[in-house]
C-alpha cells in the first residue's frame, strides 16, 4: 500500500479499518474515567462513612462523659448541700460557747445557763448528724489545710514546734470540704 494508487474500494477497506481502530480507542478511554468516576465516588462515599462513625462514636463518648459528669455533680450536690446552712448556723454555735463559758452564780443564772446547755449540745448533734465536724484541739499538729494561725507562741520542752497552743476559734468541715478553719496560736 505504499506509494501505488489504491482503488476506491482499498481505499474504503483502510479507512474504515482506522475507523474501527479509533473507535476502540474511544470507547477504552470512555470506559476509564467512568471506571476512575465510580473508583473515586466509592472512595469518597468511604470516607464520608468513616468520617460519620467517627462523629458518631465521638458524640456517644461525650455523652457518657456528660452523664458520668453530671452524676459526680449531682453527688457533689447532696453532699454539700447543707454547706451554707452549717456556715449561718457556725456564728450561733460560737455564742452559745461564750455564754456557757461565764460562771452561773444565782439560781436562776444557772437555769439559764442549763437551757443554753441544752440548745448547744442539739445544735452540735444536729451539725454532726449532717457530717459538719469540728476541727482545732490544743495540742494537735498545725495542719495549715484545716487550722488558720492567728499567733505564734515560743516552743519549749513540753510543746514541740507545729502543735497548736490554744484555740482561738473552733473549724469546721462538711465532709472533706473546710467550712471555717480553725483560728489558733501555735508553738514555733
Amino acid at each position: 500500500m505504499s506509494e501505488e494508487k489504491q482503488t476506491p474500494e482499498e481505499e474504503i477497506e483502510v479507512v474504515s479499518e482506522e475507523a474501527d481502530v479509533d473507535t476502540e480507542t474511544k470507547s477504552s478511554e470512555a470506559e476509564k474515567p467512568e471506571q476512575e468516576t465510580e473508583a473515586d465516588q466509592i472512595s469518597d462515599l468511604k470516607d464520608k462513612v468513616a468520617e460519620a462513625e467517627d462523629k458518631y462514636l465521638r458524640a456517644e463518648a461525650e455523652m457518657q462523659n456528660m452523664q458520668s459528669r453530671y452524676a459526680k455533680e449531682q453527688v457533689q450536690a447532696v453532699k454539700f448541700a447543707n454547706q451554707k446552712l452549717a456556715a449561718s448556723i457556725l456564728p450561733a454555735v460560737d455564742n452559745l460557747e461564750r455564754a456557757l463559758q461565764v460562771d452561773a452564780e444565782d439560781g436562776a443564772a444557772k437555769q439559764i445557763k442549763t437551757g443554753v446547755e441544752m440548745v448547744y449540745k442539739t445544735l452540735i448533734s444536729a451539725l454532726e448528724e449532717h457530717d459538719v465536724k469540728a476541727v482545732g484541739e490544743t495540742g494537735e499538729t498545725f495542719d495549715p489545710n484545716f487550722h488558720q494561725a492567728i499567733q505564734s507562741v515560743p516552743a519549749d520542752d513540753d510543746h514541740p514546734a507545729d502543735t497548736i497552743a490554744t484555740v482561738l476559734q473552733k473549724g469546721y468541715v462538711l465532709a472533706d470540704r473546710v467550712i471555717r478553719p480553725a483560728m489558733v496560736a501555735v508553738y514555733n
